[in-house]
């Protein structure tokens, strides 16, 4: 019998490894290139566009129909629904019908016995374009009011009369660059006919229902005639939010129209050049500040490349000017923001969604004024935080009541001896000729939710089986980042059960409804708290099915290390089921949560679009060399906070891939069109993400002791999927930093992302005149 004070093994605090790890390291784990291939599967091969935006003025398929191995080929023409798979602006043919724009844009597709074949039958195709005026760039849209929507503007207090009124001012402008995904495993569907023109589909997504939904929609049949299912993706980050549903609707397509099953697997160049990346932004501020650096007034103008299509662009910006503001009080402030349309891939979903775009803005802007007064950039810093009644009211009418990042920065900065590091740092500068160094310490205010408000639901599954074990289904999706451990966690807590009795099982619209993409860090606080309810209920009937037994009140009936005390009497977890199962009780529960509190006025900008704010800083140093250009971050020291973390293991995972993936996006990940807008960085030759051996020598992740959510979340827990990607910006800043010792530090550099080493070398030749 176990000892009544034992502990479950797996509940929630406890620092368990990912469910799939050994899967992961072994090979073992399946994803949807690994599924065993039936018989009569069919290879598809998309047909991209050749040109940025031009209209189709023939297109003689014939040759593509007749070539070897063909079965099917697609057009815009052939689809029984909707040409159109838009998450809700319905701007996104999945097929051109008459206009391409963007290179790379799906004009038909081919489905033969193999890829090699369907991509050669491809090849077949005569298409003859007639060349339309293209515009590739902000400036381009900019200046000929291309957009997706209008110009929105954010604000408090009067910023142009605080600025004119401040005994300093600083303008400013400077460019950030977009990001590709790169997740491992491409984008992927496999579709398999069912009766009745029905069809199940494997889709690596991270949003089955909208993936069901938009299949139906292409079809034409009604959202039960599909059924979307996936066990894990390789990596999602955002790119297989709203994309996924493009390459499962031509799957389905196909499945449906030849009665045999389909597959689409893109190769990584076709991935690259076909699907949106993070926006890139260009930056514009006009600050107003006191001596002590105080910010008085600013108006900030954000203008970003959103591509061909709606997309999710309206939120993402919306973010961007959500975090404009990110851990500082901006009491007269005006955000305005351009979402430009170019002729180019639709921007999309990216870790963060907008959200570091406008965090770093800020920090560039604080840094300059820093360097302006011959100030420390953290001292700053700390000046400008949010604060009491009369400095807690962010430009979008929110107040801030959870705000810990004064305290964050102040313990680590005693913990990375920032102070002493930074004064040796410009000892060293002084002597070295070459190579500089550089530091800086960063802080982040994330907030969590869906800003659109209706997402913020989830639904979960819960089977308890008579022997005692228990199976959990719910709508969010494992993409690596361990959501599927953490809420086995929350379930085996509940019914005080080892977590090895849970059986994690696929994502699918079978199972749970009408679920909400697993994204905005929200995974675990959505899903986490409607298996709860479910858990609830069923151990809310047990309770009373005991109670009624024994014959005591319900509140004499405890769960603990896997027993049942039943006033006198003690029983296994597995025999009180059992009992329950013989007793006809229901041992079945759906469960379901949505967010409280949360209300925004888009027509406005003014709300509570948040629950709460996640909270985390981070010290980065850097040496750099002068005369190439290169460096290598040396150093990072990072506290963030959790809350209190379901599991620690999981979250110091996320908080360093988060980072060194941010540390990519502002250093060594370049994206590069040409004039015609073809995307020349398309494979890892040329587009780099951060190698092993990028990571810092010393890197310090510390997660903060003293967490606790405000809120009610799923046991005090707080998100962690997006808020550390952010905490990379004290790369860029510390970058920043080395190149103006260059010039004594009288001269705040010139500097865009990324930071490659050929924009560090321009930075340092423009410092040095």
């Amino acid at each position: 019998m176990p000892d009544a004070h034992s502990e479950i093994k797996g509940g929630v605090h406890k620092e368990l490894q990912h469910d799939s790890a050994h899967k992961h390291v072994s090979g073992e784990a399946v994803y949807i290139d690994d599924l065993p291939e039936p018989k009569g599967l069919l290879h598809i091969y998309v047909a991209m566009s050749e040109k940025a935006h031009a209209r189709i003025t023939s297109m003689n398929l014939d040759a593509v129909k007749a070539a070897k191995g063909v079965a099917l080929v697609v057009t815009a023409e052939d689809i029984p629904g909707h040409n159109d798979v838009s998450p809700f602006a319905g701007d996104d043919p999945l097929f051109a019908d008459g206009l391409v724009e963007y290179v790379g844009q799906p004009v038909f597709a081919v489905a033969a016995q193999s890829i090699a074949l369907a991509r050669a039958a491809a090849a077949k195709a005569k298409i003859q374009y007639e060349d339309l005026p293209a515009f590739l760039t902000i400036d381009d849209a900019l200046a000929n009011e291309s957009a997706i929507e209008p110009m929105q503007t954010m604000g408090q207090g009067e910023a142009q009369k605080a600025i004119d009124g401040a005994q300093h001012r600083l303008q400013g402008s400077f460019r950030i660059g977009g990001q590709d995904h790169f997740y491992l495993e491409g984008q992927i569907a496999f579709a398999t006919p069912q009766e009745d023109g029905d069809v199940h589909v494997f889709s690596s997504t991270q949003h089955p229902s909208e993936v069901q939904h938009l299949v139906a929609h292409v079809l034409g049949r009604p959202t039960n005639a599909v059924t979307v299912e996936v066990r894990r993706m390789g990596g999602g980050f955002g790119g297989k939010e709203t994309h996924p549903a493009m390459f499962a609707a031509m799957a389905s397509l196909v499945a449906v129209k030849t009665g045999r099953p389909a597959k689409l697997r893109l190769d990584r160049d076709d991935d690259m050049v076909m699907t949106g990346k993070r926006h890139d932004f260009k930056y514009d501020y006009d600050v107003g500040f006191d001596n002590e650096g105080n910010i008085l007034g600013i108006e900030i103008t954000m203008a970003s490349r959103c591509g061909r299509s709606t997309d999710l662009s309206p939120a993402i910006n919306d973010r961007a000017m959500f975090h404009a503001d990110n851990c500082y009080f901006l009491g007269d402030s005006t955000i305005r923001s351009h979402r430009c349309k170019t002729h180019t891939v639709s921007n999309t979903a990216f870790r963060g969604f907008g959200g570091p775009q406008g965090m770093l803005g800020i920090e560039y802007v604080i840094d300059d004024i820093a360097r302006a007064l011959g100030k420390d950039p953290a001292e700053v810093r700390l000046k400008n935080l949010y604060g009491d009644k009369g400095r807690d009211m962010t430009p979008y009418g929110m107040t801030v009541e959870d705000n810990i990042a004064g305290d964050l920065i102040t313990l680590l900065a005693e913990q990375a001896d920032y102070r002493a590091r930074r004064e040796a740092i410009r000892a060293f500068n002084e002597t070295s000729p070459v190579l500089k160094k550089g530091i800086a310490l960063t802080p982040v205010k994330f907030g969590i939710s869906f800003t659109t408000t209706h997402l913020n639901q989830a639904g979960a599954l819960v089977h308890v089986y008579a022997d005692g074990s228990v199976h959990l289904n719910h709508g969010g999706t494992e993409m690596g980042q361990g959501l599927f451990v953490k809420v086995a966690q929350v379930v085996a807590e509940e019914f005080q059960i080892d977590i090895d009795r849970i059986k994690i099982t696929a994502t699918t619209t079978a199972k749970v409804p009408n679920t909400s993409a697993t994204a905005a860090s929200s995974g675990s606080d959505l899903n986490g708290m409607a298996a709860l309810d479910a858990a609830r209920k069923i151990k809310a009937r047990l309770i009373d099915f005991a109670a009624d037994k024994y014959g005591c009140p319900p509140d004499r009936v405890t769960f603990r290390a896997g027993r049942v005390y039943v006033e006198n009497n003690e029983l296994a977890f597995e025999e009180l089921t059992r009992q329950a199962y013989l007793n006809r009780v229901s041992l079945s529960a759906t469960g379901f949560y949505k967010t409280p509190k949360i209300h925004y006025d888009r027509s406005t900008h003014k709300g509570r679009p948040f629950y709460y704010f996640s909270y985390g800083a981070a010290v980065s140093e850097v040496t750099i060399d002068t005369l190439t250009g290169e460096y290598k971050v040396t150093r990072v020291d990072i506290l963030h906070d959790t809350g209190r973390s379901l599991n620690p293991a999981i979250d110091r995972g996320q908080i360093e891939g988060g980072f060194i993936q941010g540390m990519g996006w502002l250093t060594t990940e370049e994206l590069v069109f040409d004039g015609d807008g073809r995307l020349r960085t398309h494979a890892p030759s040329t587009y780099k993400i951060p190698a092993c051996s990028d990571r810092p020598d010393v890197m310090n992740i510390e997660l903060y002791k003293k967490g606790r959510n405000v809120e009610a979340t799923i046991h005090r827990s707080k998100a962690v999927g997006e808020p550390p990607f952010m905490l990379a910006n004290s790369v860029f800043l510390a970058i920043r930093d080395a190149v103006a010792s260059v010039g004594g530090y009288q001269i705040s550099p010139q500097m865009n992302a990324p930071a490659t080493p050929e924009e560090v070398l321009k930075a340092v030749m423009k410092v040095q005149g």
